[in-house]
């Protein structure tokens, strides 16, 4: 269960984004089991785990880097190639999860856009894409708020039993998206200054 109040969940800053987004309700048997989710799609899977051991052989990478610049050389082109075939496999994934869509992000939680409401509390299986990357992530939720709006609904959902590698993917990939934001405004005020 989550230990979030409303103070905590502020905490965290929100970024605007387009993300391919898969929401499916889980059980409250399945919510309550605590067991790690699986997904059925073996692409997305795949995907997944390029991120995750990309994201934990990192600082491998660096140490070796600091010994042999040769070899670090090496490994970084090998990196590249795999993320050229990740690159792929995510075209091939967002193909069937769906088109992009708005979205409110942070470490905390999502914000989207539903055609149907979800009732408050309700234990979700998140499927994300956060693009470019094509980073997919399998999160749990569960829903806080939900209200109608144009012709469908807003949800507001705080994510529960991250463990710590996804909260730091999350993590770096919003703090990506902030760095990106305020180079793009810097940008457009130095191009509107001349």
């Amino acid at each position: 269960m989550s230990t979030l109040n409303e103070e905590d969940r502020r905490e965290y800053y929100r970024i605007e984004d387009l993300i391919a987004l898969e929401i499916t309700p889980l059980s409250d048997t399945d919510a309550a089991s605590g067991e790690v989710l699986q997904d059925a799609s073996p692409l997305f899977n795949l995907l997944s785990e390029l991120h995750l051991s990309e994201f934990e052989s990192q600082h491998l990478l660096r140490q070796i880097s600091e010994r042999d610049r040769t070899l670090s050389s090496y490994l970084k082109t090998l990196n590249k190639r795999v993320d050229l075939l990740s690159q792929i496999v995510a075209q091939t994934v967002l193909g069937k999860i769906g088109e992009l869509q708005p979205v409110k992000l942070s470490e905390g939680g999502i914000e989207f856009f539903h055609k149907q409401p979800l009732p408050v509390d309700a234990p979700l299986s998140l499927k994300l894409v956060l693009m470019p990357q094509a980073l997919g992530l399998l999160l749990r939720a569960r829903v806080v708020r939900c209200h109608a709006e144009d012709e469908g609904y807003v949800i507001d959902t705080e994510f529960v039993a991250l463990n710590d590698t996804q909260r730091q993917l999350l993590a770096r990939y919003i703090l990506q998206k902030q760095a990106q934001a305020r180079r793009l405004a810097r940008e457009q005020h130095e191009s509107a200054a001349e």
